[in-house]
């Protein structure tokens, strides 16, 4: 996908809200909703204003110990997407060489677009199971590189990127006086395997997330960075110019849920087991598709063999009510992302629709599936 600097708008993120929607919608990276009703919480326990002056101390204090972090090492945002927004704009000047892996979450390439940043990339290649490939990293820094960004897990493939591997990328980048900013926003799936975040690998190591993706907490928008103090003030004052206080009733909202994490922690395990169980099976059974079976995070990435992705994906849409995330918002456009986080009766629907599609692009003469 061609980028510029006056084009610094998500393509990805105006589909996902705009094209996505479809009766059978694997195209979600995020898990189901979260009830409200299910949270000990009742509307006299909120109040419309309270918070602090640079976040408000009850949940400033459960972010840092739910990361093993000083308090002065976090920032609360408005979820991920702001929390890379603010820590992009603190870390990047206009000009910066910024190296960033392919493929990628698009809105991060956007918002270096509208920084202005010189970009550079390397690539995670799919025949490698989308894993970090530190001889290609090493290739690829400069003395001018001022930061590395990765996604933990990986975004589309949901590759997990182990400890040793980032602690030798954040040596690498420090060799050149580079940071490190790891978005570890699906990391948080790992709910039965021992991790902690890359910020704990060095002092040039950055780190954003959220309780969205995991937990099914979009709505309350609770997102965190993780930086050394000198780089945490400049974060605050971006927000002072952004959008300035956050919303209190979900600060409130926050602490309920950090206070209870692990039952909201229990219902995406059982959910997300349930629905990988059923997309590896689905891939078991399809040949067709090039893809490793999942073993962490929310989404697969395949590729389609034969035939154009494109076209499959329109097909799939159209013809069965089915949306999956179109490759090329990855620079992979003959792959396609399949999320499985929804309902589990959804992912089961929108697996045997995906199944029925897949056989009639099969059923087509085999000329007409290498011209689509």
């Amino acid at each position: 996908m061609k980028r510029s600097q006056p084009d610094a708008v998500s393509h990805y993120l105006a589909w996902a809200k705009l094209h996505s929607n479809a009766r059978f919608n694997l195209a979600a990276s995020g898990v189901l909703d979260y009830p409200l009703a299910e949270l000990p919480v009742h509307v006299g326990d909120l109040e419309i204003g309270g918070t602090g002056p640079y976040g408000y101390p009850p949940l400033m204090e459960r972010l840092a110990a739910k990361a093993g972090v000083p308090e002065e090492c976090v920032v609360y945002t408005l979820g991920t997407s702001m929390a890379n927004f603010v820590a992009l704009t603190a870390l990047v000047h206009r000009g910066d060489e910024v190296l960033i892996e392919r493929p990628t979450y698009d809105p991060l390439l956007t918002i270096l677009d509208h920084i202005g940043a010189n970009v550079c990339r390397f690539d995670r290649l799919a025949e490698k199971g989308f894993q970090l490939g530190l001889g290609e990293l090493e290739r690829k820094l400069t003395p001018q590189t001022r930061l590395v960004i990765l996604c933990n897990l990986h975004n589309p493939s949901a590759a997990l990127t182990d400890e040793s591997a980032l602690r030798q990328a954040g040596e690498m980048a420090a060799k050149v006086g580079a940071r490190v900013l790891v978005d570890e926003v699906y990391l948080e799936t790992l709910f039965d395997q021992p991790w902690r975040s890359a910020f704990h690998l060095g002092s040039n190591f950055v780190v954003t997330s959220s309780l969205t993706k995991a937990y099914g907490l979009s709505g309350i928008r609770c997102g965190w960075i993780l930086a050394q103090p000198e780089l945490i003030q400049r974060m605050w004052q971006i927000i002072d110019f952004t959008y300035g206080s956050p919303v209190h009733p979900a600060e409130l909202l926050a602490v309920v849920v950090l206070d209870n994490l692990n039952r909201v922690r229990d219902r995406a395990r059982a959910l997300l087991e349930t629905n990988r169980v059923l997309v590896n099976e689905f891939l078991a059974r399809h040949p067709d598709l090039e893809c490793a079976p999942s073993r962490f995070g929310t989404t697969v990435f395949p590729r389609l063999r034969m035939g154009r992705t494109p076209e499959f994906v329109k097909i799939l849409r159209e013809q069965f009510d089915t949306s999956v995330v179109p490759g090329e918002f990855f620079e992979h456009p003959q792959h396609f992302r399949v999320g499985f986080c929804g309902a589990t009766e959804t992912v089961r629907g929108g697996l045997e629709r995906l199944s029925a599609a897949l056989e009639a692009l099969q059923q087509r003469p085999r000329r007409e599936n290498q011209l689509l």
